[in-house]
């Protein structure tokens, strides 16, 4: 089989990666020259884990390539993927301009019957937007080549991508054609060997899904920071809540976590199109409302915490901030709470001295000189009114606390994350503040 992927950015990247893995030859496409320049020279442009890997290796197998020619990558291809950004709009929609340009240049350049996917996260409606598009382009061509539009949205979490990839829990499909399902289920065959099976439906059942699963998540988040704002109110210790609660296999223990918020280009982007979908259609979803009042204002936490601890007063007062990615194990800052967090220190007159394993080349590009780099967590903390933890990277599980107490100016700690003791910290003379924890 051969395939092609449209958009080269995460999805895109690691679907046609992933793909080309079982065998398939995948031809990425992007207009970006640049981009592609580099992905030819060996250099990919996002970091997770695996996936360089089974780049190299594929490309040396001639099973991936990367290009900016679309027409090219369509030619005797089985189907094309449309993987592209869907970029909030200023109402919160999803701007869908650059799905359709791409559903447009495939309709220009078509000789043979191809499945067209939608991969990009993409509301509602959007497939009979992408065949009309299509048929516009076929009309002024005098051309009626047949072909289908799909649906197959991802469920790729940053940081385990890869493995998501190749061993799915699930693979959703929209389509109402016999034909496209028939291809669909060849391209995915290799994937289904760990049991699980392709769900097929309808496409807008299927466009739903997306929305509705990032939408799920999104609210337990909410809902468990939430909570642990409570049990700091009452006295309670949201870990002994959150074991309590996660042991009920109705609920489970995932994603009720708390901490500072969600961020990345998922669940704030995709919580905001679904509300604006259901806006349109004339229907408040007042949770999804409720969720992302919860997550504006929980981002907020950690710094009104460190406020409170200074009196308000933080001009000229020196940070530490370990963590800048939205999560582990990616270099992902877009809409991450340390952004929020460092934009009200700066505001306030304060200083911030930032150490994160993956992203600081990534902060760099965002922030510039607003905020220093460190070259490690204990460079960072040299001299600092306090730490502020804002990802859970593993390195910063056990870090030297004897060490800490020497390069610290004071011995304070904001865990945004809770994933220290507070009993040993109040031991060591720490004070130690955290989200919904019993601190000592």
């Amino acid at each position: 089989m051969k395939i092609s992927v449209v958009g080269t950015g995460y999805v895109g990247l690691v679907s046609g990666t992933c793909i080309a893995e079982t065998g398939v030859n995948v031809a990425c496409v992007d207009i970006d020259e640049k981009k592609i320049e580099k992905l030819n020279n060996g250099i990919i442009p996002i970091y997770e884990p695996g996936l360089e890997d089974i780049y190299k290796k594929n490309v040396e197998k001639g099973r991936l390539e990367f290009t900016t020619d679309l027409g090219a990558s369509i030619k005797d291809a089985d189907a094309v993927f449309i993987a592209v950004g869907t970029p909030p709009d200023e109402d919160g929609s999803a701007d869908l301009k650059y799905v359709l340009g791409v559903a447009r240049e495939i309709g220009k350049n078509m000789d043979h019957y191809l499945v067209v996917v939608t991969k990009s996260t993409v509301p509602v409606g959007t497939s009979e937007k992408v065949k009309q598009a299509m048929l516009e382009e076929l009309e002024k061509r005098g051309e009626n080549i047949p072909f289908d539009v799909a649906s197959n949205p991802e469920f790729l979490k940053e940081g385990s991508a890869v493995n998501d990839f190749l061993k799915p829990d699930r693979i959703v499909i929209g389509t109402e054609s016999k034909r496209a399902r028939k291809v669909m289920k060849r391209l995915y065959k290799p994937f289904l060997l760990n049991g699980h099976p392709i769900l097929f439906m309808d496409i807008i059942s299927s466009e739903m899904t997306k929305y509705a699963a990032n939408s799920m998540l999104a609210t337990k988040i909410s809902f468990i920071n939430d909570i642990a704002n409570l049990c700091e109110i009452v006295g309670a210790d949201v870990d002994n809540v959150r074991r309590g609660i996660g042991s009920d296999p109705r609920i489970g223990n995932k994603f009720i976590y708390p901490g500072t918020g969600y961020g990345g280009s998922c669940f704030p982007k995709d919580v905001q199109a679904l509300i604006r979908t259901a806006d349109e259609k004339n229907y408040s979803l007042d949770v999804l409302k409720a969720v992302e009042a919860v997550n504006y204002r929980q981002k907020e936490v950690l710094f009104n915490k460190l406020f409170k601890r200074f009196d308000g007063d933080l001009k000229g007062k020196k940070f530490a901030m370990w963590g800048l990615a939205f999560k582990p194990k990616t270099d992902d800052m877009r809409e991450a709470p340390a952004l929020v967090i460092i934009e009200k220190l700066l505001e306030a007159g304060a200083s911030v001295v930032a150490y994160d394993p993956v992203a600081m080349n990534e902060a760099e590009r965002i922030l510039g000189d607003k905020i220093s780099y460190a070259k490690d967590e204990y460079e960072a903390i040299i001299d600092a009114d306090a730490l502020i933890l804002v990802t859970e990277w593993s390195e910063f599980r056990l870090p030297n606390f004897r060490v800490m107490e020497k390069l610290l100016k004071n011995k304070i700690i904001f865990d945004g994350r809770n994933i220290y003791d507070p009993e040993e910290l109040a031991e060591l003379g720490f004070e130690y503040f955290a989200i919904g924890r019993k601190t000592k």
